[in-house]
């Protein structure tokens, strides 16, 4: 850099190395799993969104090879142009009926479903209220429109009563409820059936993302279905690249919202669609999900979820509010957190660290993920590594 024209740049990273929070790229050097190499060390994997272990689905990899002789590697535009693929369509009906909805439109992300649900339904006139510890995608997505937006307190059902209130009396064309199923950092549950209840009240859309809950929650159906109310719900969002195993995102909802997507929603509209090999991957995905073998993950997962939860509680860590396999160790202060997940390293186990500004400064996280396919084996490596670290740092 030259003429100190990006002083600034290096002054931000010198800044973040003295606060401890400084962090190289982790690389992985084989198949994303319950076990892996990371950076030439073999660690057990505490920090995948791989839920169910599809990224390594036999079924999934053949889908993958054979849609690439049939389509080759590229679908060659955008979807309103020349890029829609016989299989695009597969995909998107059979998102739809495992969702329980009318219609599903999938996108290049969840970051960029989030962005074209919420730029094509909202605009100058219309109310916003969200969720303060919704994901940073749905932060996004408000900031590109020209709504209104207001903030109510996490899962805080009077400050959200307090918020609609004021946007009926301001008198907004349209108001819409925003919030995560799962939350990314914390691994709580939003009080979906509550919101339904509020908003039906007053007469506002409901709109859930569901990235963490999708093959999670609701025997995998996501958190709509936990609570019953996938012929109520307005709009779930949802990833293809957590639980499903691949990658992209998707907006499962009423069929004329979908029609309207096609026509105004900026990240469909501009970007490339899906190549064939991940399209038919997600397909087949799907069709896992919707099998005995996919509720014998789900089942998987959430005995392992527990199990974990409940030993690294009784050890003594602070894992929050978590009520799903996202499960924090809270530690407070970040230079801490990276030492904790930097000595669990040295031991074999990789947990990522997580601080400010992701999470607030005094709640700075090593956060944990276990999947179907940690044994119970990993789980007590896991929970043994943690006791040492943890005493070594005055943790617990």
């Amino acid at each position: 850099m030259s003429n100190g024209k990006f002083e600034f740049v290096k002054e931000a990273i010198e800044d973040l190395k003295q606060k401890g929070v400084f962090r190289k790229l982790k690389v992985i050097m084989d198949k994303q799993g319950a076990r892996c190499n990371i950076d030439g060390k073999k660690v057990i994997n505490l920090s995948s969104n791989n839920y169910l272990g599809l990224t390594n689905h036999p079924k999934m990899a053949k889908a993958a090879i054979d849609a690439i002789k049939k389509y080759g590697v590229g679908a060659g535009a955008v979807r309103t142009i020349i890029g829609t693929l016989k299989i695009h369509e597969e995909l998107e009906k059979k998102l739809a009926k495992f969702k329980g909805v009318e219609a599903a439109l999938v996108f290049q992300s969840g970051f960029c479903a989030n962005q074209g649900v919420i730029g094509t339904l909202l605009g100058e006139g219309d109310l916003a209220i969200s969720d303060e510890l919704n994901h940073a995608s749905i932060i996004d997505g408000l900031r590109l429109t020209k709504a209104t937006r207001m903030i109510y307190k996490h899962a805080d059902m009077n400050d959200l009563e307090e918020k609609l209130k004021e946007g009926v009396k301001q008198g907004f064309k349209k108001i819409m409820i925003i919030t995560d199923g799962v939350f990314s950092m914390d691994g709580d549950v939003a009080p979906l059936d509550k919101i339904y209840e509020l908003a039906k009240k007053y007469n506002a859309i409901t709109m859930v993302d569901d990235a963490h809950g999708s093959g999670v929650m609701g025997e995998g159906r996501g958190t709509v279905h936990h609570f019953g109310l996938n012929k109520v719900w307005d709009i779930q969002m949802g990833t293809l690249s957590k639980a499903v195993g691949c990658m992209g995102g998707y907006v499962a909802t009423h069929r004329d919202i979908r029609i309207l997507m096609e026509h105004r929603a900026r990240p469909f509209l501009f970007s490339t669609s899906h190549p064939p090999a991940v399209t038919a991957s997600c397909i087949a995905a799907i069709d896992i999900l919707s099998s005995s073998e996919g509720k014998r993950l789900v089942k998987k997962l959430w005995d392992n979820a527990k199990y974990f939860k409940e030993n690294l509680n009784q050890l003594g860590f602070n894992t929050g509010n978590s009520q799903t396999p996202i499960t924090p160790v809270i530690v407070g202060e970040g230079a801490l957190a990276m030492k904790l997940s930097d000595e669990l390293f040295k031991q074999g186990v990789f947990a990522q660290g997580i601080a400010y500004p992701t999470v607030p400064k005094d709640k700075a996280r090593v956060r944990t993920i276990v999947t179907a396919m940690h044994t119970r084996e990993d789980l007590d490596i896991a929970l043994e590594k943690f006791h040492k670290v943890g005493k070594k740092l005055g943790i617990i």
